[in-house]
């Protein structure tokens, strides 16, 4: 008779991804995985194979996870740009609020591993084609509702969109970030939406938040 496996595959690697997503690739070990999934190394190659290969699950893992939020936030039924503007504001507020100083998993899988790293970088390519493709089809539907001039490309916009998030994620990172951040947001949703830029009173005061 076959062992029943003693853990669930799937809260183990939201595990890996978490651990992943706070340390980068390269600066967790296979001990730091033992330690924090609570598994025998060889449970962890048995089920998941090599570091790099729990490392691509945790990425694919991440990319399903936010392509469905982003799916879901944008394909509501109703205008669109509004649908825009406030995944534009989430995410802000999500970065300056949160604290986690983690980014995106993307981005950061990106930044440290893309370039040498074929498998990895077809991963990124793919979850960024993804988005890319979820907000064309936004702003193809607001130029449809006539939320959105004519004489706009949407994606031209959704790539723009996409750049803008990628930093949103990589300024996330830092202590120092909310008024850039916010102000940003209020330029790039003015811009994206066709809507004037809000003159809002703010205290620009680029100190750490209290942990």
């Amino acid at each position: 008779m076959a062992r029943t496996k003693e853990f669930d595959p799937d809260v183990v690697l939201d595990l890996a991804m978490d651990l992943f997503w706070q340390r980068g690739f390269e600066a967790t070990s296979m001990a730091d995985l033992v330690g924090h999934l609570g598994i025998a190394k060889a449970s962890i190659y048995a089920a998941f194979g090599c570091k790099h290969e729990l490392f691509t699950k945790a990425l694919q893992r991440y990319l399903q996870l936010a392509d469905d939020r982003i799916a879901t936030a944008l394909s509501q039924p109703g205008p669109a740009l509004p649908a825009i503007r406030a995944l534009i504001d989430r995410f802000v507020t999500e970065a300056c609020v949160e604290h986690r100083y983690l980014g995106c998993l993307v981005s950061n899988a990106a930044v440290e591993l893309a370039a040498r790293d074929p498998d990895i970088a077809a991963l990124v390519e793919s979850g960024w084609a993804s988005w890319e493709a979820t907000f064309t089809a936004a702003f193809t539907r607001a130029q449809a509702q006539s939320e959105l001039a004519a004489d706009r490309d949407p994606r031209a916009l959704a790539r723009f969109l996409l750049v803008f998030l990628q930093g949103v994620w990589v300024f996330e990172r830092t202590p120092y970030a909310a008024a850039r951040l916010h102000d940003a947001a209020e330029v790039a949703a003015a811009f994206l939406c066709d809507q004037p830029t809000a003159s809002k009173a703010r205290t620009r005061v680029l100190t750490p938040p209290r942990r």
